[in-house]
């Protein structure tokens, strides 16, 4: 009887040299923290204080010593991932050295995707619509989503020569506020037909 599909990577986590030791419930346990560690790899560059934190609890939970609460995520991170921890880090921050030498032009096209969120579509604020255009443009070049960030604001206060936040918060007031005090104002009037039952 067939259990469906099992990822080979995870399969290959489990049977290594750590995985096998552990229980089911502390395997499930340590691969889905190391999902958290690598996103926050991806974001910002540091795992540290994530792994720190987490292998603190993982370890008290399963009453272990912290250190080796440490040493099973990172063995359960590199064979997951085929490198350690500190081997993504680096990889992504070596792509963004080059990418900031190179890719005034990428940046700026993804800053300006922003300013197109804010205002087309279903608008949303500011601080969304430069988390999407960042994360977007990290996983297309394989760098982090602050580092993303950083050069999308640089990009564009060189080409336009005015503050990239000061200017996406004037799109969020022109464009998204009225669409969000709307949609306040209308779910204000849904409760209170809620509260008072329908009219007779």
């Amino acid at each position: 009887m067939s259990t469906g599909y099992v990822d080979p990577k995870r399969q290959e986590a489990r049977q290594s040299y750590t995985g096998n030791r552990l229980t089911d419930s502390q395997f499930d346990e340590a691969w889905n923290i190391t999902a958290i560690i690598h996103r926050e790899i991806r974001k910002s560059g540091s795992f540290r204080e994530k792994l720190t934190a987490y292998a603190h609890a993982f370890a008290c939970n399963e009453s272990l010593d912290p250190m080796r609460g440490e040493t099973i995520l990172r063995d359960i991170y590199s064979a997951r991932h085929g490198e350690s921890m500190n081997q993504t880090r680096k990889g992504l921050m070596e792509r963004e050295a080059i990418l900031r030498d190179t890719g005034d032009d990428q940046a700026l096209h993804h800053a300006r995707m922003v300013e197109t969120l804010i205002q087309d579509g279903p608008t949303m604020p500011f601080y969304r619509a430069y988390d999407i255009s960042a994360v977007e443009m990290a996983r297309q070049h394989g760098v982090t989503e602050s580092g993303a960030k950083s050069m999308m604001k640089e990009a564009f206060e060189k080409a336009e020569g005015r503050d990239f936040y000061i200017s996406g918060k004037k799109l969020e007031e022109q464009y998204h506020r009225p669409v969000r005090e709307a949609e306040r104002a209308s779910q204000r009037s849904d409760r209170q037909r809620q509260r008072t039952g329908p009219q007779m």
